[in-house]
């Protein structure tokens, strides 16, 4: 089976399921999606009791796909890249300073959080696992899913305020949560003595800060293009060369590229470059055709997610361990904005319970899912990679359906 006839297969399923949400269902498609394949995978395991023929072509499908390689170095450029061309870039501004703090030590918070309490509280079902793994998982589940969270809050009525914060705080962590992971994957794998603090200052200078500076080079070198033609077709070329090429440049220069395309999207969406480099008609097709690549590639996505069930080994303590995993992950990330959050709400005016809204909103997904992929055996990959999956499962069908009735409830919003 060759990767053309596996990307058929998926792009089919995406649109079938896809039809289907939006026909009878008509969830949010994130969560839709994600509902119809488990159930759908499910089904096959059914099915696979008398004809297990379905079953294999999708094991055979899954075990072709190296997901981790598959998102963080190619899907998550292209969805950020779109999440952030349609991010309000002044709501941003005036919020930087609370979405700064949220992204960086929030994240680093919550990892020290949920590895502490969860290393304590893994020997009571039967788990003895190393503080240094513990850590390891808290650095991979701490940060929201940006694309999880753009893809349900448009829907929930969130006060504006607080969505952009959410939202703001979504596309920027996961950068530092993985560089906050690999520290500590090194930190596991050579030991604390073999790792120096200024090796890990060097690894945050590269990869954020440097991430950020290339964004904001491509950024301006495609708003200069940009005001100097007027084609609609060759300028939404443009946007997608800088994706593309950025991600190949962040890579190869060890620098983040979801923090590049994250800027590079904020600032060829601005306000100052739709008006000074983009006609009217140019705006209308690069908002289009960003649109329908966010769309598409979250289909395919969260499809795939779905179908990574196949790859976990069940097991009833690992059930246990996950369920125990979600109330910790939800009181630590609580925890972790509850300074920021008290420090700032007077400066910016911040909406009441913006605490309750944002643990309750700050969904997890592929990301996640992603890292926890990268473990090795020694790190207790098959515990890890499952307790991942039911957090993201919870987080995606549980506070995904009830984050809007929540923010109803807690604003007295009109149904």
């Amino acid at each position: 089976m060759d990767y053309f006839l596996i990307a058929a297969i998926l792009v089919f399923l995406s649109a079938l399921f896809g039809y289907i949400n939006v026909r009878f269902l008509k969830l949010p498609n994130t969560i839709g999606l994600m509902l119809i394949t488990i159930v759908f995978t499910f089904l096959v395991f059914g099915l696979s009791y008398f004809d297990d023929t379905l079953l294999n072509a999708e094991k055979y499908i899954i075990t072709q796909i190296d997901f981790k390689w598959l998102l963080l170095d190619v899907m998550l450029s292209f969805l950020l890249f779109a999440g952030a061309l349609h991010t309000n870039f002044e709501h941003l501004r005036v919020q930087r300073w609370p979405i700064f703090i949220f992204s960086t030590l929030g994240v680093l918070a919550s990892t020290f959080l949920v590895g502490t309490i969860l290393f304590y509280m893994l020997p009571l079902i039967g788990f003895e696992v190393n503080y240094i793994y513990c850590l390891l998982f808290g650095s991979l589940i701490s940060p929201t899913d940006p694309i999880a969270v753009l893809g349900i809050l448009k829907k929930a009525g969130v006060p504006k305020k607080l969505e952009t914060k959410i939202v703001g705080e979504s596309l920027f962590n996961d950068g530092v949560g993985v560089v906050i992971f690999l520290t500590i994957f090194q930190v596991a794998t050579l030991g604390v003595a073999a790792v120096e603090a200024s090796h890990i200052f060097e690894l945050f200078l590269v990869e954020v800060i440097g991430g950020i500076v290339l964004g904001l080079v491509l950024g301006w070198l495609a708003y200069r293009f940009m005001r100097k033609i007027d084609d609609y077709q060759i300028e939404v070329i443009i946007t997608l060369a800088v994706v593309m090429v950025g991600t190949v440049i962040a890579q190869q220069l060890h620098m983040s590229a979801p923090l590049a395309m994250v800027t590079a999207g904020l600032m060829i969406g601005n306000d100052r470059s739709r008006e000074n480099a983009m006609s009217e008609q140019t705006e209308k097709y690069v908002d289009n055709f960003w649109e329908l690549i966010d769309i598409l590639l979250n289909t395919i996505l969260f499809v795939l997610i779905g179908m990574e069930m196949l790859v976990l080994s069940f097991r009833q303590d690992y059930l246990l361990a996950g369920l125990l995993a979600i109330p910790i992950i939800l009181l630590s990330r609580f925890l972790s904005l509850l300074l920021p959050i008290n420090f700032f709400k007077r400066k910016l005016g911040f909406v009441p319970r913006t605490n309750l809204v944002m643990t309750w909103g700050g969904l997890r997904g592929g990301i996640s899912i992603a890292l926890a992929l990268s473990l090795t055996a020694v790190m207790e990959r098959e515990l890890f990679l499952f307790i991942t999956y039911i957090v993201v499962v919870f987080s995606i069908l549980i506070q995904g359906l009830t984050i809007e009735k929540l923010v109803k409830k807690l604003y007295k919003l009109k149904t």
